[in-house]
Formats: C-alpha cells, sequence, structure tokens
C-alpha cells in the first residue's frame, strides 16, 4: 500500500513540479495556471476509469483512457484560452490539432487490438491487484501529462510567439513520425492476421530495418511537437523538453521496447538485433533529441546575453 501512495505521489507531483515553475505566463483561471487543471483532469479521468476497470478486473479500457484523456486536456485548454483571451493563436492551433489526431488514431487502433485479441498481456497479473493496477492508471495519468507538457505550455501562454521556421520544421518532423508510426502499426496488424505466419517475427517493410518502428515514430512525432513550440521557450520552460525524454525513456528503457524484448527473446533468439537496423533508428532519435536540446540551449543562452547587454 505503502508503494502504491508513494507511486502515485510521484506520478502527480512530476509534472505539479514543471508546470510550478514554468507557469509565470500561463492564463490564470480563478487566480490558479491553467497547466495545474489540465494535469487534474488528466489524472481525475484515469482515476474514474480505474475503479469499473478494477471491480471488473478488465485492462481494456486503459489504453482508450488515456485518449479521453488527451482530448480532455486539449479541448479544455483550447476552450479556455479562446474564451480569456478571445481568440487562438496559430501555435495552439496547430500543437492541438496535431496531438488529437495522434491520440484518436492511436487510441482507437489500441482499443480495436485488444478487443479483437481478447487482453493485454501487460495486465495478465497486474488486474487482479487493485493497488498495482492503480498504479498503472496513474503511471498513465503521468504519460499523458508529461508528454504533453511542451504543447499545453503553448496552448496556456497568454503570449503568441509564432515562428514559422520551427512551425514547418517541427510540423513535418511530427507528419515523418506519424506515418511512420502508423504505416508500421499497419503493417503488423496485417502480418498478424495471416494465419501463416502464426509463431512468427515480423521482419518485412518498415520492421525490416527496425525491431520497433512504431516507437521510432512516436518519439520522432513528439521531438516535433516539443520544436513547434522552441520559440516561446523561456527560462525554466526549456523545462518541457522532458516531453520527448520522457517519451525516449518510457518506451526504451521501462515499457514498450524493454518489455517487448524481453518476450521476443524468449522466441525470436536467431534474430540479429544489429542487423535489422534497430540500433541505426535508435540513435537516430537520440541525435534528434540531442540537436533539439542544442537548439534549445543555444536560444536560450543568446536570450540571456542580450539581457546581459
Amino acid at each position: 500500500m505503502l508503494t502504491t501512495i508513494f507511486t502515485t505521489l510521484f506520478c502527480v507531483l512530476i509534472p505539479t513540479g514543471i508546470a510550478f515553475v514554468i507557469s509565470d505566463d500561463s492564463i490564470l483561471i480563478n487566480g490558479i495556471p491553467m497547466l495545474y487543471y489540465c494535469i487534474f483532469i488528466s489524472f481525475l479521468i484515469h482515476w474514474i476509469i480505474f475503479i469499473p476497470s478494477a471491480i471488473k478486473k478488465n485492462e481494456k479500457f486503459y489504453d482508450f483512457t488515456g485518449m479521453i484523456a488527451y482530448l480532455s486536456v486539449i479541448s479544455f485548454a483550447l476552450y479556455q484560452k479562446n474564451k480569456i483571451l478571445g481568440n487562438l493563436d496559430l501555435d495552439s492551433i496547430i500543437i492541438a490539432t496535431l496531438i488529437s489526431i495522434w491520440t484518436l488514431r492511436l487510441g482507437i487502433f489500441l482499443f480495436y487490438r485488444v478487443f479483437k485479441v481478447g487482453e493485454d498481456q501487460r495486465f495478465r497479473e497486474v488486474k487482479t491487484s487493485p493497488s498495482k493496477f492503480f498504479v498503472w492508471f496513474s503511471v498513465s495519468g503521468l504519460w499523458v501529462s508529461l508528454t504533453s507538457i511542451a504543447g499545453l505550455n503553448i496552448l496556456s501562454s497568454k503570449i503568441d510567439h509564432n515562428d514559422y521556421f520551427f512551425v514547418y520544421f517541427g510540423v513535418l518532423l511530427w507528419i515523418f513520425g506519424f506515418l511512420f508510426e502508423v504505416i508500421a502499426d499497419y503493417q503488423k496488424m496485417k502480418f498478424k492476421n495471416n494465419k501463416n505466419n502464426d509463431g512468427k517475427f515480423i521482419s518485412s517493410g518498415l520492421w525490416s530495418i527496425s525491431r520497433h518502428p512504431n516507437y521510432f515514430g512516436e518519439i520522432i512525432l513528439w521531438i516535433g511537437i516539443f520544436i513547434i513550440s522552441l520559440p516561446s521557450l523561456e527560462g525554466f520552460e526549456y523545462l518541457t523538453v522532458i516531453s520527448p525524454l520522457f517519451v525516449y525513456v518510457l518506451l526504451n528503457k521501462i515499457s514498450g521496447i524493454n518489455l517487448l524484448e524481453k518476450k521476443a527473446d524468449e522466441i525470436f533468439r536467431d534474430i540479429n538485433i544489429e542487423q535489422n537496423g534497430f540500433h541505426l533508428l535508435n540513435k537516430l532519435a537520440y541525435w534528434a533529441l540531442r540537436i533539439g536540446g542544442f537548439v534549445a540551449w543555444n536560444k536560450h543562452r543568446k536570450v540571456n546575453a542580450k539581457i546581459g547587454d
């Protein structure tokens, strides 16, 4: 029980702490920065849907809950910004659109897949323990809050920082990552639907150059969201780089790839990971993050230099 409490507090305090230090320019609702409301909505939705899921020991609505949380948070932020400021800037409209398209596509896809397969194997043991299951729902609330923090920083800002170079470049990067993820998911679904492939590992299409092209695409599209937000960042707002970093770390080291590799290694030990290009794409995502971080740092340095002058 103590582990559940501390883990949940950690999940809530991390995005709340970031919101505290980056909310100087945030729109206020009843004197409270809008970012706090967005984070609260994300966790509240997860905790509400956890209740019937725990009672039924049913994990099928887990990923769908994340989609609902994303859409609710983005819609709330857009509505409040338009209501309070009387208009919406280009960056806000674009970021809200991109995140909504991504979460709708992925949420519906995962919802369809889990009902077709019958279960999500990640939760086979977890769903029998309400406390462990609650932690997973809290982690999903953390996922929504941290991945969207760069976008929410724009949506909650009172200042318009449109920079078309960063917008165009970020959108192009997002489109590339989104299409990469969609095509990879489609190719794998088509492969699994073929009964002749039972017990086999997909190694065609995008899966011939990466063990996890869908995750590579997801990392890239969140880097695109962060790049769109770059011109608006000042001071502690550069902490929003945690958005793509969190996606990278979670998918590579904690969930996603880490879990799938353990399972795959037991079945497909004869597949050479180095030869199928997984590490190449992994390194590309890593260096994309490094370059994005350098651009952010360099911009911050120049701003401080001007202030010093």
